[in-house]
């Protein structure tokens, strides 16, 4: 089986017709397109996502925080707890694990969320230290968000632009074959975006206006418009020429011939809103300092179209991330 996130056909096969739902208070489990589960309590509901960290030896505490934190902003709720799982190999060194810890902490400052616990274990089954975590947020059951509101002329919007945590790990990790091609300004500004790769600032400004959100991960951007688009059982068209891609990750893409609308990119959020709160939705993103654009439209047909100038391209389902490619 290639490497990454399974295929959408046999996540399908292999674990989803597998798994049922047992309890009338879990409203949403796993699905195609869906970044939270969600847990009716009373008038409240409790949202919880988990994620691993594979792809990098870098950044591996800030990452575990804000790549699950990321799935509970797109509920438009703050994440309030997190627990973290590390499993290291045997050859691991006390002081990578207390660094790892520490940087976890200074992350889950940031954002304000609480790390609760976890399990931490030295295991010869890796050769390299995962990590795995998985995060809890709360909202009032009035504001859960049924995907049934999302109809066609309704638009896509993306923060950021792309690429964004897939350069910055292979800034990371390719760091000495980049300096000896390119200067090193572009490769700080490349590591740099592992700054950048939390939304959950995105997710609770865009939450008023929006209709649903997700968080683009492995797969890139084309990755989370293909399963968003399965998710609300809508076509899309989607202009190349409005998706923002910064110049180093432009740079490091083409230099190592992969695709940066297939790179996962921890830190850029897709918002589905409303023709008319488009405009206001960007508006009010850019006046916190969260660049903010508009890329695309959801259609009554079935097709995913990327348009490039005169030329139509059908969006594939997402396979192997573009990272696996280069690290």
């Amino acid at each position: 089986m290639k490497v990454g996130k399974l295929t959408i056909s046999d996540l399908k096969e292999l674990v989803f017709n597998n798994i049922q739902n047992n309890n009338d208070c879990v409203i949403s489990s796993g699905e195609i397109g869906s970044d939270c589960a969600a847990i009716e309590v009373d008038e409240k509901v409790i949202y919880l996502s988990t994620d691993p960290i594979t792809g990098t030896n870098s950044g591996l505490g800030k990452l575990a925080i804000n790549i699950n934190c990321n799935d509970i902003a797109t509920e438009g709720v703050s994440p309030v707890g997190i627990m973290l799982t590390i499993l290291a190999p045997p050859h691991v060194k006390k002081n990578e694990i207390a660094e790892i810890m520490k940087e976890a902490q200074e992350e889950a400052n940031k954002i304000g969320v609480t790390i609760i616990g976890g399990h931490t274990e030295i295991t010869a089954a890796v050769n390299k230290t995962i990590i795995s975590a998985t995060s809890i947020g709360i909202g009032d059951k009035k504001d859960f968000k049924s995907k049934t509101k999302v109809v066609p002329g309704d638009r896509i919007i993306i923060t950021k632009g792309v690429g964004i945590e897939g350069t910055g790990i292979i800034a990371f990790e390719k760091e000495e074959e980049l300096l000896e091609n390119f200067d090193s300004e572009i490769i700080e500004n490349a590591k740099n975006l592992l700054d950048s790769t939390s939304v959950v600032k995105d997710g609770i400004i865009a939450n008023k206006f929006a209709k649903g959100m997700h968080d683009v991960t492995e797969g890139g951007l084309l990755g989370a418009i293909w399963e968003s688009s399965c998710f609300y059982g809508l076509g899309v068209n989607i202009y190349f020429n409005d998706i923002f891609i910064q110049d180093s990750i432009k740079t490091i893409c083409k230099y190592f011939k992969i695709d940066p609308l297939r790179l996962i990119s921890s830190g850029t959020m897709l918002i589905v809103t409303s023709e008319e709160n488009s405009e206001p939705l960007i508006s009010e993103l850019k006046k916190n300092n969260i660049e903010a654009f508009d890329i695309g439209v959801f259609t009554d047909s079935e097709e995913k179209i990327l348009i490039k100038g005169e030329k139509h391209t059908l969006i594939e389902p997402p396979e192997s991330d573009e990272l696996y490619k280069v690290v």
